[in-house]
């Protein structure tokens, strides 16, 4: 029981492993899938045998494995590789049979890496051991958590999934900029941390159930806090010391490419005045996003996927405006603090990003 707790205890862990590993099938997938809709012009599927077609479906691989990655890499947190069949194969057994989606590849991950956790504490004979964990603890493991969501839970978490996107679908109207300005401040607030990736994978869910209007309102705001941060940087200057202006350039080129984290030193260096603002100015950015009808064919952000995205002139009025209400915001707040004596140096200050 002790164990069983201490993984619960660390399942955000768990979970962010999940999403790390399978981020480069939805970035893949998502990117493949929308460049064949935008070339063929007519907003559908195109037409069978044609390559736009191939590569329609080359995106749509990505999309069907993300769920059983999740699912496998979530069991290999908690114990390793030997929960790597179970999970994704009961992953992808719920969610061909009914639709449970990125619910049942979170319950099948954890269920999967529990069941081979306790699986690889049973003591067997010498002689047995080495095939225990390629051969009897995945088939074990496997009969244990796929039969739990066929014969178990699978249609409750599919009525569960199939309710939350009913509850999305009737959000796309004037409801539209609360949901805007909840995603944008989720986003925000940790720069890439856990309250982001529950945003990120709503985004995911609602991608994979066409809802490309959420889509569009991320991909304006995960661009937000790095470009509105380096923005502050450039009209700000006597704000900013010689280090910081370095990051403030390596923070919009980051933005560019949809990743939020650019943010994150200023945020640590003086995180009262810069977090509140870049929530506020990602809050903007998203909700301008939403009232103008942003919709982006895939689940990133940033200028990288204008390509894919649904009224262009639109997303980059919605980024200015989240990255000018950051950056106007901040210095404010800056400019108001007691005076110090900025001192510029040329030492380098090494800051490592982890991009989950």
């Amino acid at each position: 029981m002790k164990d069983l707790i201490t993984i619960l205890k660390n399942t955000r862990q768990h979970l962010m492993t999940g999403v790390s590993h399978m981020i480069p099938f939805v970035v893949a997938g998502g990117i493949l899938l929308a460049a064949s809709v935008m070339i063929y012009g007519e907003g559908a599927v195109p037409e069978e045998g044609t390559w736009l077609h191939d590569l329609f479906f080359i995106g749509v691989a990505g999309f069907q494995l993300m769920v059983p990655i999740l699912a496998a890499y979530i069991g290999f947190s908690i114990a390793d590789r030997s929960a790597l069949a179970p999970s994704a194969i009961a992953a992808f057994i719920g969610a061909n049979m009914y639709n449970t989606g990125f619910f049942g590849a979170i319950f099948a991950g954890l269920l999967g890496g529990i069941v081979v956790f306790y699986l690889k504490k049973i003591k067997v004979p010498a002689f047995a051991r080495s095939v225990m964990p390629i051969f009897v603890i995945p088939i074990i493991g496997t009969f244990i958590t796929a039969g739990a969501i066929v014969w178990g839970i699978g249609e409750p978490i599919g009525a569960l999934t199939a309710s939350l996107t009913d509850f999305l679908k009737g959000m796309q109207g004037s409801s539209i900029v609360v949901l805007a300005t909840i995603m944008g401040m989720m986003i925000a607030f940790d720069m890439g941390g856990p309250v982001n990736k529950v945003a990120y994978a709503f985004v995911i869910l609602c991608v994979g159930e066409g809802l490309y209007d959420v889509a569009g309102i991320s991909s304006v705001a995960v661009a937000v806090p790095s470009i509105g941060m380096g923005l502050a940087t450039f009209i700000g200057k006597k704000l900013y010391d010689a280090n910081e202006q370095e990051a403030g350039r390596a923070s919009i080129l980051m933005g560019t490419m949809g990743i939020t984290e650019g943010a994150i030193p200023f945020a640590a260096a003086d995180p009262l005045r810069v977090i509140p603002s870049i929530m506020i100015g990602t809050a903007a950015g998203a909700v301008t996003a939403a009232i103008l009808g942003v919709k982006s064919y895939a689940a990133w952000g940033g200028l990288i996927v204008l390509p894919v995205v649904e009224g262009r002139f639109s997303f980059i009025i919605a980024l200015a405006v989240g990255s000018v209400v950051t950056a106007l915001l901040v210095n404010f707040l800056k400019a108001r603090r007691p005076q110090e004596k900025v001192e510029e140096t040329e030492d380098d200050i090494d800051i490592d990003f982890e991009i989950n």
